[in-house]
């Protein structure tokens, strides 16, 4: 059983090996453990500090390309270097290296696929109220779209096994935490999440560097997760809103009419049709958008026996 740490770094030189120090050597059941940063366009010596410290693998990139496309390198390469196990942290030591030993557990016992960390937000000093409202408002929104039951949605301390790695494709620039569980969700693969410890303020958090800009961005992440997976329930809400709204007019005019005082409400039989139109054609739009998630969901299938045949032709050497 091996188990690859993966960190994504981005001028990381000064918190790196806090990091490193704080993560386990031993964890009873894993018989290999070893460490990978993703260099995301540093600019300092987080690959020199890296190699100091040692890391056994480096996943480069030559200019920033931000964290949901590190992880997926990541995911990548841990899978090629022959992981069954794959954890993600930060560099920043905001998450007890200790705790990992938690979140592989149950991938170990096989009672999970995924296990995310689950953080003490209320209890988290650097965390603004603010903060802590808006994280616990955007958990609430993932966990309705993506009908699971994890409570710390944004955090990035989480496990993964083999089989989930190769089923995961995050197609957003921003962040990978999202749309992986919604993406999990609807793949039905078996999540858990578990109480994990954080450590002290390091440096700022650069995906908070604005709130409301964070806010925009997940919120973005979260619609165009819940639309590529499940097309026909958004568009089918908002286009029976309308037929009824439509409908609800449509009567109110005729109701007019038939009382011989019809004349004077016509903008309400206009507002009516175009209403109903408009709800028709949104509802249309929704069973295309089925057929295409359907669509989707073969390529996902073919991508991962694909993913699945390279990794087994590179354990054979061919």
């Amino acid at each position: 059983m091996k188990l690859i740490i993966q960190i994504p770094c981005y001028n990381e030189e000064e918190t790196l090996g806090i990091t490193y120090n704080d993560l386990p050597k031993h964890i009873d059941g894993v018989d290999e453990i070893e460490y990978l940063i993703i260099n995301d366009g540093s600019t300092d010596r987080t690959v020199e500090v890296a190699r100091e410290l040692g890391f056994q693998h480096v996943v480069n990139f030559k200019q920033n390309k931000g964290l949901a496309k590190g992880f997926m390198a990541g995911l990548d390469a841990c899978l090629r270097l022959g992981a069954d196990i794959i954890v993600n942290t930060d560099a920043d030591n905001q998450y007890c290296g200790a705790d990992i030993e938690k979140l592989v557990r149950p991938i170990l016992e096989g009672k999970a696929d995924i296990v995310i960390g689950e953080r003490p937000i209320d209890n988290t000093e650097h965390f603004s109220w603010k903060k802590k409202k808006f994280q616990h408002l955007g958990s609430w929104v993932v966990r309705v779209a993506s009908g699971t039951e994890i409570p710390d949605a944004p955090s990035g301390f989480r496990a993964y096994s083999r089989e989930a790695a190769l089923r995961m494709n995050v197609v957003n620039e921003y962040t990978y935490t999202l749309e992986t569980i919604i993406q999990a969700g609807h793949e039905k693969l078996a999540m858990a999440s578990v109480p994990i410890r954080t450590n002290g303020e390091t440096r700022p958090s650069r995906l908070f560097s604005s709130m409301w800009r964070y806010m925009k961005r997940s919120s973005a992440v979260i619609i165009r997760s819940f639309l590529m997976y499940k097309p026909l329930r958004f568009f089918s809400a908002i286009g029976v809103i309308m037929l009824l709204l439509g409908a609800a007019l449509g009567v109110r005019f005729l109701a007019f009419f038939f009382t011989g005082s019809g004349g004077g409400h016509t903008q309400s039989l206009i507002l009516a049709a175009i209403l109903l139109l408009a709800g028709f054609q949104t509802v249309i739009v929704g069973l295309l958008g089925d057929v295409i998630a359907a669509n989707r969901k073969i390529l996902q299938d073919v991508q991962y026996r694909v993913r699945r045949m390279e990794l087994d032709d590179h354990r054979k050497g061919v």
